[in-house]
């Protein structure tokens, strides 16, 4: 799997980018059917509370899988993120099953 890093507006941050890394490299070994991972890192300047943002964006087959999550960490929202992901891989993984 191909893992593509940007970080918009913010300063990049090594622990996340390796972070994010391992997590989805952990994702591609158990779905080995994902192509590539598009990550975008974002912080938010004027913000009442968390402002950091992780986005990830999966090519796989059918449509694209997406999620995203504001904390106060780049680290909690990689978190946050992974976990959604994997709510929805788990979901596609059965659709893929049935037919």
């Amino acid at each position: 799997m191909e893992i593509n890093t940007q970080f918009v507006q913010a300063e990049t941050k090594n622990t996340a980018d390796a972070l994010v890394s391992e997590k989805l490299e952990q994702l591609g070994r158990h779905y080995d059917w994902i192509i590539r991972a598009d990550v975008k890192f974002k912080e938010e300047k004027v913000t009442y509370g968390k402002g950091k943002i992780c986005e990830v964006m999966l090519s796989c087959p059918g449509p694209r899988i997406f999620a995203s999550s504001n904390e106060d960490s780049f680290e909690a929202a990689v978190a946050e993120t992974v976990r959604d992901l994997e709510v929805q891989l788990k979901k596609r993984k059965s659709e893929m099953q049935e037919h």
